[in-house]
């Protein structure tokens, strides 16, 4: 039935900063949950190859140390190049198994030269084309010693059955005017893509739904003291302060009305699935449509800038 769409939180850990190990974990998730006849799974924000969760534990913003330099370089080594095929063989499955995919990736693109890195959020169609790259367009804190910000060329939105899917990742979705910019691309499935921990997902998850009238996904990885990996860079340092919990899940679902489907899922690693019928977003949407007949066009617009943004750009 074109109403009704078995989805997959994979709630799991990265083989931190370890690309091709990561990548393996996502592909297995897919066919775990091609078995479960799922046909959308998403994974959290960043999950290839991880969360630069060094930064908080080795005084990130030190200038010009050995240890920030030598992570950073680890970091953008193991990052996630889609013009080189990277996400090939995710793009194979997804085709294979009819299963649509939102991933959190750590992305290094050639049209910005190459070397900076983003957190982006790739959608993946049944078909297994890539549709979307949604780099980040602020990264929050901390964060932005390692990532660079992006731009609204990703601010886009896919069919998928009778559901319109768009996503955000982390405290963008705090941000009013690009959840606006996919409510008014006509988004009723919103995914929100988490580096972990429910203090992130258990308001606002429910927020997002009230506020759009559409199901809420959000989806978070996990990450433990002893998932870092021996090999990692420096890991003295970042053992020294590291906590035994760095990211405890908290995927979730919200339906159109606000109440959890899912409430947030702490500690528990793997598939999280569930049915969700489109038939609920024309129910609450009847009283609140917030870019339609509840919106005033004459009196507020919003003006989105998608156009791929680089430094260079030559003429042939």
């Amino acid at each position: 039935m074109q109403n009704l769409l078995r989805v997959a939180l994979a709630q799991i850990s990265p083989v931190w900063l370890n690309k091709a190990e990561t990548l393996k974990k996502v592909e297995q998730s897919i066919i775990d949950a091609s078995k479960e006849n799922c046909e959308l799974v998403i994974f959290g924000e960043g999950l290839v190859p991880g969360y630069p969760f060094w930064l908080a534990l080795t005084g990130g913003a030190e200038w010009n140390t050995k240890v920030n330099k030598a992570l950073h370089a680890h970091y953008v080594r193991n990052s996630v190049t889609v013009e080189d095929g990277d996400l090939h063989a995710i793009c194979e499955l997804a085709k294979a198994n009819k299963i649509a995919v939102y991933l959190g990736i750590i992305e290094r693109p050639l049209d910005r030269g190459g070397h900076s890195v983003y957190a982006s959020l790739v959608y993946i169609n049944e078909k297994g084309e890539i549709k979307s790259v949604h780099r980040k367009l602020q990264p929050t804190y901390d964060e932005r010693l390692t990532w660079a910000p992006g731009d609204g060329n990703g601010l886009q939105v896919h069919p998928l059955k009778d559901f319109t899917v768009g996503g955000l990742n982390c405290w963008e979705n705090w941000m009013p005017l690009p959840r606006a910019a996919l409510y008014g691309l006509g988004e009723n499935l919103h995914i929100a893509v988490w580096p972990g921990s429910d203090h992130n997902t258990k308001d606002i998850t429910r927020f997002i739904a009230r506020e759009s009238r559409s199901f809420v996904i959000s989806v978070s990885s996990l990450m433990s003291k002893n998932d870092f990996p021996k090999d990692t860079p420096h890991l003295d340092e970042i053992l020294v302060k590291a906590p035994d919990v760095l990211a405890n899940g908290g995927s979730c679902i919200a339906g159109p009305d606000g109440e959890w489907i899912v409430e947030p899922v702490l500690h528990k690693h793997g598939l999280i699935i569930e049915t969700i019928d489109f038939n609920s977003v024309y129910e609450e949407r009847q009283n609140f449509d917030a870019v339609g007949h509840y919106s005033r066009p004459d009196v507020t617009q919003l003006h989105v800038n998608r156009e791929r943004q680089t430094t260079v750009k030559f003429n042939k």
